[in-house]
């Protein structure tokens, strides 16, 4: 081949790769995406599922087929459609909006609320039309003009509509409340609102505010109670609640046969929901499922999680330090089936304070830092042994690469004595534990201390019913205290994002 030619090919297949290159881009970018907003019955606090509770914009993005469309749920619990703007809600996601996306829009609940005070500040005049009040805003001290339901629900239409994609109305879901056998739903205000807007702009209108009501009202309040909704909250439904609205919401766009967004919605979805999250427990005995003599706590914890939300993995096992954990392949096995957004309890201790090249091999150097020993192994071959720090280090560098978040606990403190107070032997590897999770950017739980200041408070007698077996293991109800000590850490951790799938007794 002639140089000429060669440069020629060169040039053909440089342009063929950039052109593709190009094309993947523009692919990615001009795929349509669904956005959803609105108040706490579309989304509930951090989407989560707290206290049981959801919107239906979280299920109904398994009703899409994902790979023709995104889906972004920006609802906001306690706005109104008049606060939605003002808070600054909205301007993110009309500044992403393009031409060929959806934009889903309810409201109601939260417009139904005063219009000036101390507290909110949120409600919006009753119906449609044009009427404004001037008003000095209580709560945030700023003059504003509020205006109509209605006339907020056109702005949205209007601003979604110049940017070239589709709004669409869908009234507010009912609340569980009953009059004559009918349950609460706004038929006459809200939805009725909603639907005049609709049409008077010639947009899609979904009536889940209907559809809903009427579904609970085949099943009655009996049955509705503890299944859609719980007990405690008459007006956010549970997942399965939500799940059914989301359900109405698709067939609401399906019978509108101009809307298309139907387009993307899966022939045969599949629903998984709440898609629960995984947290793994790594750790020596104190935390393993044990026998009926030496219980771990990680054995009781499961009882003050949300396990609808969550599914405990105790990979805890007897014996084992942070170096004999990681040697034997039980981090690897752990690892493998972590991710995003799953989360690990880490906590050892007890077992790495012994003499590293003694049998057993499960000793650690002692502290944080980057030492090593090289120790003899029974089989004539060696090892070379960190530090306890540097092992836990690695854990928690690991467990982030899966996107998993990982949480250091102290070990838990043993049934010693000394004048009269627990021995706390053992604090070192307390303080070595939170000095790596400080350094690593990662929470740490002291429950150590937790559990050795109510083992003050029982006093030796009792606290040696809680370890039948011996001074480090706990029995049944000891390991049930202390995995309650442990939730009740987590849950008083404002800045641990697993707070929010603990249940705690009453």
């Amino acid at each position: 081949m002639n140089k000429l030619a060669l440069i020629v090919l060169t040039i053909f297949i440089t342009t063929s790769f950039l052109s593709c290159s190009n094309k993947d881009k523009k692919d990615a970018t001009s795929k349509p995406t669904v956005y959803t907003i609105g108040d706490s019955t579309v989304k509930n606090g951090q989407g989560d599922g707290s206290g049981g509770l959801w919107g239906w914009g979280d299920p109904i993005r398994q009703y899409f087929d994902l790979e023709k469309i995104n889906h972004e749920n920006h609802a906001r619990g306690g706005t109104s459609t008049r606060t939605y703007r003002s808070l600054g809600l909205w301007e993110p996601v009309l500044a992403k909006l393009k031409k060929g996306d959806f934009v889903t829009i309810q409201f109601g609940h939260n417009d139904n609320s005063a219009i000036n005070d101390e507290k909110r500040a949120r409600g919006t005049i009753k119906g449609i039309g044009d009427e404004t009040e001037e008003i000095d805003n209580m709560l945030t001290g700023e003059h504003e003009i509020v205006h109509s339901y209605g006339w907020y629900l056109k702005q949205f239409i209007h601003e979604i509509k110049d940017k070239g994609a589709t709004p669409i109305i869908i009234s507010s879901i009912p609340q569980n409340k009953w009059e004559d056998g009918k349950a609460r739903s706004f038929k006459d205000t809200y939805a009725t609102w909603a639907r005049q807007i609709a049409t008077a702009e010639n947009v899609t209108f979904i009536d889940l505010n209907h559809k809903m009501s009427d579904y609970m009202e085949k099943l009655g309040p009996e049955k509705v109670m503890n299944y859609m909704f719980w007990e405690k909250d008459k007006t956010h439904p549970s997942a399965k609640g939500a799940v059914i609205a989301a359900s109405l919401v698709v067939e609401g766009i399906k019978e509108n046969q101009e809307c298309a967004l139907s387009e993307y919605l899966l022939e045969n979805p599949v629903i998984n929901f709440p898609v629960k999250k995984d947290v793994f427990i790594l750790g020596d005995s104190t935390a393993a499922f044990g026998n009926d003599s030496a219980i771990g706590w990680g054995r009781m914890i499961p009882m003050y999680f949300d396990t609808t939300r969550v599914i405990v993995h105790n990979k805890a096992r007897g014996g084992r330090s942070t170096r004999t954990f990681m040697n034997e392949g039980l981090l690897d096995s752990a690892l493998i089936k972590m991710g995003e957004g799953d989360f690990a309890l880490i906590q050892f201790g007890h077992n790495d304070d012994s003499n590293p090249g003694a049998p057993k091999y499960r000793g650690t150097i002692h502290g944080t830092g980057n030492e090593t020993e090289t120790v003899s192994l029974a089989d004539s071959t060696t090892e070379v042994v960190h530090t306890y720090g540097w092992y836990l280090k690695l854990y928690i560098e690991k467990i982030k690469e899966t996107g998993a978040t990982p949480i250091v606990l102290s070990l838990t403190p043993r049934n010693m004595w000394k004048d009269g107070k627990v021995d706390r032997r053992h604090l070192n590897y307390c303080n070595w534990a939170k000095e790596v999770a400080d350094s690593t950017g990662v929470l740490f739980l002291n429950i150590n201390e937790r559990i050795a200041n109510r083992y003050q408070e029982l006093g030796p007698d009792e606290v040696s019913k809680l370890h039948p077996k011996d001074h480090t293991h706990t029995s049944m109800e000891g390991a049930r205290q202390n995995a309650l000590d442990i939730a009740k850490a987590i849950r008083e951790t404002r800045d641990c994002k697993l707070r929010g799938y603990i249940e705690l007794p009453n």
